[in-house]
């Protein structure tokens, strides 16, 4: 009996995506300082991705991306649930987020 699951039933691992991301409806709090978009001054409902390489981004509403060195991927796994799904398009998961 093979170990290995048939590819058709495999999921990608983390180094197989670019990343994964997570809605973060409230305001987002780093070091006891509420974040804020640096462009338009948004202080909720985030997107935060964790890329391949660990580092944490954040997506307002309004597109904006920035890059969040006060948090890493130990914070995101805790606060993540699991993947439930993959999406072929950064732009299709930003949609199935809402955003």
């Amino acid at each position: 009996m093979p170990d290995c699951l048939p590819s058709e039933s495999r999921v990608p691992s983390r180094q197989e995506v670019a990343g994964v991301m997570m809605r973060w409806l409230q305001p987002l709090v780093v070091d006891g300082e509420v974040r804020t978009c640096p462009e338009c001054g948004m202080y909720r409902d985030w997107i935060v991705f964790c890329m391949r390489d660990e580092s944490i981004w954040l997506r307002c509403q309004a597109g904006h991306e920035t890059k969040e060195p006060g948090l890493d991927a130990v914070w995101f796994n805790r606060h993540s649930g699991p993947v439930d799904r993959f999406h072929p398009t950064l732009k299709e998961g930003l949609r199935h987020l809402g955003h």
